[in-house]
């Protein structure tokens, strides 16, 4: 499988708007897009307008198709009025000397990833999933497969056994070897937090640590003084997302 991550920022005033619009254009016309399986808005627990429109489809080539016969661009500018005004001003001087200017909007980024667990091709969420949990770990050059076995033989096995967590995904970045994306989809947001309270997360990362980034490793021992907060490093970044909108195609 493949999954495809647009990020968006939204006005978030109009964002009751973009959901409708969402959900009578942009869901319809990718259940019609060959290869796609699962579609869904989710937007950021901390920024209303941050949001992410994640796809999940059978292979990469079909994600690509779907790029390069110009659905994506079609759908991108239906939207085009509901991202938010950016700071970067498109300035320029007129024929009079007289200085015209107009805001961008935010051009919205996309990722792509190919998911690496070993799950059935069919094994996509179902629609009334809550609550989803993205973990961006980077791990030490030439640590990948080592990464990658232990995420596949401790990691997810456990991660099926937390009591909410529904779906697990482990995928790899298409441009960048070392980036991975630990994708979870949970019944409740108070599943995701208990996962978390339990000390579980911490645990596993502990697992992992011989295979992340120095950077990483240089910034876990630093949370270690008493006098620092425990925050979350950066090569390890956690978000969680609201799932707004969503629908299986299969």
């Amino acid at each position: 499988m493949f999954m495809r991550f647009v990020q968006l920022k939204l006005d978030a005033e109009r964002f009751a708007e973009f959901r409708k619009l969402y959900d009578e254009r942009v869901i319809p016309v990718l259940h019609a897009t060959p290869g796609c399986l699962y579609a869904s808005l989710i937007q950021s627990i901390g920024e209303a307008g941050e949001c992410i429109s994640m796809t999940i489809w059978d292979k990469q080539e079909s994600a690509d198709a779907y790029e390069q016969h110009g659905t994506y661009s079609v759908l991108l500018k239906g939207i085009t009025a509901y991202l938010a005004e950016s700071s970067e001003w498109k300035v320029q001087l007129s024929k009079d000397l007289t200085m015209e200017y107009e805001r961008v909007t935010e051009e919205p980024v996309v990722q792509a990833y190919q998911v690496t667990t070993p799950q059935a091709s069919r094994n996509v969420p179902e629609e009334n999933a809550l609550y989803v949990r993205i973990v961006s770990p980077v791990v030490r050059e030439g640590m990948e497969a080592e990464f990658q076995k232990i995420y596949k033989e401790s990691i997810l096995p456990t991660l099926r056994m937390v009591k909410g967590c529904r779906y697990v995904y482990l995928t790899k970045s298409s441009g960048e070897a070392n980036r991975f994306l630990s994708v979870t989809i949970w019944d409740r947001k108070q599943d995701a937090e208990e996962y978390e309270r339990s000390g579980m997360f911490d645990k596993l990362t502990e697992e992992l640590r011989p295979t992340l980034s120095d950077l990483y490793q240089w910034k876990m021992q630093l949370d270690r003084k008493p006098q620092k907060s425990g925050t979350t490093p950066v090569d390890l970044a956690v978000a969680g997302y609201t799932v707004v909108t969503g629908k299986s195609f299969i």
